[in-house]
């Protein structure tokens, strides 16, 4: 930790791999990470289940990290986005509970015409309530992963290995997806924080701007980090 801070990052409680790009692993960023990992949090009670029980142990957890020195915390799942307004409301710094708070962001950037779609891992699960929450248009375009893809196997079943080239080519094929279906589609968002290490293959295949967790992350600290100390005058 250096003395401008770092950005907590509350984690669920999973065991697959995360490769660089990845917001759980500590390489993806050029600044200060740190994790607190939620028990009980699991892929599919979050994504597909019934998470509420799960916000005392958030809250918890990102107050653990604010005490500890963090500037601002993320989530690593953008279906915690239900839970924004409880834990900003409950946490002592700026709190970012999922990567389609963009949404909201993007709409006056683009050209009139054009809008943000959204990818996510399952686009069954992703409803109203997501987009609600992240003030996003409720008729946003969203297109989702296989449900039996490599990555859902791998994020939902707790897999010890990735097939990375088999998820990159899903993610493309989504985007794809999702630009066919929106001819005026001019930004993507990535729901799922499990997407970003596929991030280029996505943005070169469909050929607009591609926003994520990450960028969400890199967003909060430069604002929020403490600013470095004056130098002694002499």
């Amino acid at each position: 930790m250096t003395g401008r801070g770092f950005v907590g990052l509350l984690r669920l409680d999973t065991a697959f791999p995360r490769p660089v790009g990845d917001v759980g692993n500590p390489n993806t960023f050029d600044f200060p990470v740190r994790s607190r990992v939620v028990r009980g949090a699991s892929a599919a009670r979050v994504v597909r289940g019934d998470a509420t029980a799960l916000l005392a142990p958030f809250i918890e957890a990102g107050r653990a990290l604010a005490s500890d020195g963090a500037v601002a915390i993320g989530t690593s799942c953008g279906f915690l986005g239900p839970f924004q307004r409880e834990l900003a409301d409950a946490l002592p710094v700026p709190f970012a509970a999922s990567a389609l708070l963009q949404l909201a962001w993007l709409a006056p950037l683009l050209p009139r015409g054009r809008r943000a779609g959204v990818i996510t891992i399952d686009a069954d699960a992703l409803d109203a309530r997501h987009l609600a929450a992240a003030g996003a248009p409720p008729d946003t375009p969203v297109v989702g992963l296989r449900r039996d893809g490599a990555l859902a196997r791998a994020v939902f079943g707790d897999a010890p290995r990735l097939d990375r080239e088999r998820i990159r080519d899903e993610v493309v094929e989504a985007g794809l997806r999702l630009r066919a279906a929106v001819p005026g589609l001019g930004a993507i968002v990535l729901e799922c924080t499990n997407l970003p290490p596929y991030r280029d293959a996505l943005a070169r295949a469909v050929g607009v701007p591609v926003h994520d967790c990450n960028t969400l992350l890199r967003w909060l600290w430069a604002g929020a980090a403490r600013p470095e100390p004056l130098e002694p005058s002499r």
